[in-house]
């Protein structure tokens, strides 16, 4: 095991499973054998505002918050959300984000518009970029409320987590009823 942290963050909107997700990266991290230590910010969460959830995972970790510019995958469940945490990337980072577009109040209310072009402009920052259509692959397991684990399962490929504790911390994480439809998506997520 090197002595290299892995910094990751999962940013989104509130009701999208990022804490769920954030706490199975975890908990498969741990069972890896890595020190693991994880912080979240939430804002309104419930209705909709702002996620950020940080892991760092190695040898030994003593802050759970990525510094700015270090972070080395993001993890973006919703496009503008995603947008606005790029500077926490360090230059080479990767990016998977859901092809998913939630507007915020302002855009509802008309006060403002929903930025176009966003893929486009992660694609240009980013050469490791990933654009999953989660929503679409979850329904396609079953459940479209499983599009976090189809993310994760995106993600598990480009972490140095072997798949058995992914699964394990899957069949911890996640109630029985619903374990069956998780697996089927995080294994699509790690097909792509």
């Amino acid at each position: 095991m090197s002595d290299q942290i892995t910094n990751v963050l999962l940013v989104g909107v509130g009701g999208q499973g990022i804490l769920l997700a954030s706490e199975i990266l975890s908990e498969a991290a741990m069972l890896a054998g890595y020190d693991v230590k994880k912080s979240e910010i939430h804002g309104m969460s419930q209705r909709g505002g702002s996620v950020v959830s940080h892991v760092r995972y190695g040898a030994e970790v003593f802050s759970p918050i990525v510094p700015e510019g270090e972070g080395d995958i993001l993890f973006g469940f919703e496009l503008m959300e995603t947008v606005r945490s790029l500077p926490l990337l360090r230059p080479g980072a990767t990016v998977i984000a859901n092809d998913l577009q939630i507007s915020p109040p302002s855009v509802l209310m008309g006060n403002e518009t929903y930025p176009e072009g966003l893929a486009l402009r992660i694609g240009e920052q980013f050469t490791d970029f990933l654009l999953v259509d989660g929503q679409k692959l979850a329904t396609n397991a079953g459940n479209v409320r499983a599009a976090n684990t189809v993310l994760l399962g995106a993600i598990s490929k480009r972490l140095t987590i072997d798949e058995t504790y992914w699964l394990a911390a899957l069949n911890k994480m996640v109630p029985s009823k619903a374990l069956e439809i998780n697996v089927c998506a995080f294994q699509m997520g790690r097909a792509l």
